[in-house]
C-alpha cells in the first residue's frame, strides 16, 4: 500500500536544526572548508585550525543524512578548491590537456576529495538519526565519522587535518602514539569544545561541562605530553653518533630534464663539490636527479663511471632504469646508494606511482590514453621495501628511502621502517610540476610527520623546492627556498626507535571508523522511533 511503513523499517529519528532554510547551514559549511584551507599547510594560519570545524559542526545539528552529506560535500570542495588549486597547474603540465579541460577535471577532483568530509556528514546524520550520540556523545560520533573520512576515503592527493600545525612541535608530538589521525583528534577536541558552548547559546541552555573539559583538557595534555618528548627526544639525539649530511636542489625544468641530462649532471656535480669542501660526509640527490634513460643490467657500471664515481663522498641520488622483458618495456623510478668509490651498494624501486604523472589509470588495457596523454609516463611499482645501505665513518646503516609523495603515507612508512629497521629516512622527490605554488610547502609539512611518528631525522631533497632536514620532533633545521639551484646541510644523527605508532599504526582508529560506519546502519535499541 502506498504510503505504509513497515513495522520492521525504522522512522529516523532527527533532532532539531539550529537554523531554518538551507542557506546558512550552506554558508557555514563553505566558511568551515574555507577555515580549514587558511589553517593549513601553505597558507599556515594554524590557529584556525582550532576553530575551523566549528562551523560545521554547527550547520550539521540535527539535518537529515543527506543534508549532512551535502554540507560536508560543501566545506570538503571549498578545502580543497582553496588548499589545492594547483590541481589545475599539475594537470595542465602532466596531461598536456586545453586549460578548459583541465579546469573541468580539477572541480571533478576537488569535488571528489571533498567527498571525505561528505562521508564524515553522511555518516554522522545517519548515526545521529538512528539515536546514536546524544547529548554530549555527539562529539564522540563525529569523531568516528571524521576519522572514517580520513582513513576510509580514497583520495589522489592524501593529506591530514592534523598537519595544520606542522609549525607547532608542542602540538605535534603525540604523532609518536597515533599518527596524525591523533593530531587532527587533539585539534578536533577543541573545536568540539567551542562548537559545543556556541549550540548551547543557541539552544538556550547550559553546555555539557564533560565536552568542554573534555575538548581543554586533551589539548592541554597533548601540549604537556609534547614538552616532555621533546626534551626526552633533544637528549637521545645529543648521545648519538653524528653524521654531516647535504642535500642538492638542482632546480632543473621538467622538459630540461629530459632534454639536456648532462646540464643536469654538472649541476649536480658542481654543487655537490661545494658540500664536500664542507665536510659533508654524505650527499642526498632528488628524484630522478640522473635523468639518463639506463639499462638496468649496466646499472653500477654506468653509476659508477658516469655519475658517483667523481664525486669522492657517499651518495644517494634518483634515477629511471629499464629492461626489456618478453611481454613490454619496464620502467623504473628508482633511489640508489652509492658508495665513496661509485659503486652502487642498494635499490630501492618506487612503490606509490603518481596518477597522470608515472601512470595512466586503464592506460594498459586502453594504450591510445598515453597518445592523448603524452606527456604521462608508463612506470611500473616496486615490489619490496628493502632499505638503502650507506657506508660513513668505517660503517654500514639502513637508510629507508620513500620517493616523492611516499613520504606522505605514513602507513606505507611504517611498512618500510618495520622491515627496514633504519638509522636515518630519506626523501627524494620532483614538485617542479605543480609550480610556484603551495604544493611544494605542503608536501613538506605532510613529510615532517614521518619523523615525529619514528623519532629519526628525515633528509629530503627536491628538485625545486623545499629541500630540507627534519629533526625527529619535527623541526626543520636546514632548508632551501622553491625554484633556484641550491644546497643545504646540516648536522643529523642516526637514530633507531620503536615507538607506539610504529607498533600499532592506525588499528584503534580504524577501529573506531568501524564503530562509525556500524551505527550508521544499526539503530539504537529504544531510539528507532520518534
Amino acid at each position: 500500500m502506498s504510503g505504509a511503513v513497515s513495522p520492521a523499517t525504522p522512522v529516523l529519528a532527527v533532532g532539531p536544526t539550529l537554523f531554518t532554510g538551507d542557506l546558512r547551514p550552506r554558508l557555514l559549511a563553505a566558511l568551515s572548508g574555507t577555515l580549514y584551507f587558511l589553517g593549513f599547510a601553505g597558507f599556515d594560519v594554524w590557529p584556525l585550525a582550532f576553530v575551523a570545524i566549528v562551523p560545521l559542526l554547527l550547520a550539521l545539528e540535527g539535518q537529515t543524512p543527506k543534508k549532512a552529506a551535502q554540507l560536508g560535500l560543501i566545506c570538503g570542495t571549498a578545502m580543497n578548491l582553496g588548499g589545492f588549486y594547483w590541481l589545475l597547474t599539475m594537470l595542465k603540465t602532466f596531461s598536456g590537456f586545453p586549460t578548459a579541460l583541465c579546469l573541468v577535471f580539477t572541480l571533478i577532483v576537488c569535488a571528489f576529495q571533498g567527498g571525505r568530509l561528505a562521508l564524515t556528514g553522511w555518516l554522522y546524520g545517519r548515526a545521529r538519526a538512528r539515536g546514536w550520540g546524544m547529548g554530549p556523545y555527539r562529539y564522540l560520533v563525529f569523531g568516528g565519522a571524521f576519522v572514517a573520512g580520513e582513513l576510509v576515503y580514497p583520495v589522489l592527493f592524501p593529506w591530514y587535518f592534523g598537519a595544520s600545525v606542522h609549525q607547532v612541535p608542542m602540538f605535534t608530538q603525540v604523532a609518536d602514539l597515533g599518527g596524525p589521525v591523533l593530531i587532527g583528534l587533539v585539534l578536533l577536541a577543541f573545536n568540539a569544545a567551542i562548537a559545543e558552548w556556541l549550540i548551547a547559546k543557541l539552544e538556550r541552555r547550559g553546555p555539557h561541562k564533560r565536552v568542554l573539559q573534555g575538548g581543554f583538557g586533551i589539548t592541554l595534555a597533548s601540549v604537556l605530553y609534547g614538552l616532555l618528548r621533546i626534551h626526552q627526544t633533544d637528549a637521545r639525539v645529543a648521545e648519538a653518533p653524528a653524521l654531516h649530511v647535504g642535500v642538492v636542489q638542482g632546480n632543473l625544468g621538467l622538459m630540461q630534464k629530459r632534454e639536456d641530462p648532462n646540464e643536469g649532471l654538472r649541476r649536480h656535480k658542481r654543487l655537490t663539490a661545494e658540500l664536500k669542501q664542507k665536510g659533508v660526509e654524505l650527499v642526498v640527490w632528488s628524484e630522478s636527479s640522473v635523468t639518463f634513460a639506463v639499462p638496468e643490467e649496466i646499472t653500477n657500471n654506468f653509476m659508477r663511471d658516469r655519475v658517483a664515481g667523481s664525486l669522492g663522498i657517499p651518495s644517494i641520488f634518483g634515477g629511471v632504469l629499464f629492461r626489456v622483458d618478453p611481454d613490454r618495456e619496464r620502467w623504473y623510478n628508482v633511489a640508489l646508494a652509492a658508495d665513496a668509490k661509485g659503486e652502487v651498494q642498494s635499490r630501492y624501486d618506487k612503490h606509490y606511482l603518481l596518477m597522470f604523472g608515472e601512470y595512466l589509470p586503464l592506460g594498459d588495457t586502453f594504450p591510445i590514453l598515453y597518445k592523448w596523454s603524452p606527456n604521462s609516463g608508463k612506470f611500473t611499482s616496486g615490489t619490496d621495501v628493502k632499505p638503502l645501505v650507506v657506508e660513513t665513518g668505517g660503517k654500514k646503516h639502513n637508510v629507508t628511502a620513500l620517493i616523492c609523495y611516499e613520504d606522505i603515507l605514513p602507513g606505507f612508512t611504517n611498512d618500510a621502517v618495520r622491515v627496514g629497521d633504519p638509522e636515518l629516512l630519506v626523501n627524494i622527490t620532483n614538485d617542479a610540476w605543480f609550480g610556484d605554488s603551495t604544493e611544494p610547502w605542503e608536501h613538506l609539512a605532510l613529510a615532517k610527520f614521518r619523523a615525529i611518528e619514528h623519532r629519526r631525522y628525515l633528509v629530503r631533497s627536491t628538485n625545486s623546492g623545499v629541500s630540507a632536514i627534519i629533526d625527529p620532533v619535527g623541526r626543520t633545521v636546514a632548508q632551501t627556498k622553491t625554484f633556484e639551484a641550491a644546497t643545504a646541510d646540516a648536522t643529523v644523527h642516526y637514530l633507531r626507535s620503536t615507538t607506539v605508532y610504529e607498533l600499532i599504526g592506525d588499528k584503534l582508529w580504524y577501529m573506531w571508523a568501524f564503530g562509525a560506519i556500524v551505527i550508521a546502519f544499526r539503530a539504537r535499541k529504544g531510539k528507532e522511533t520518534t
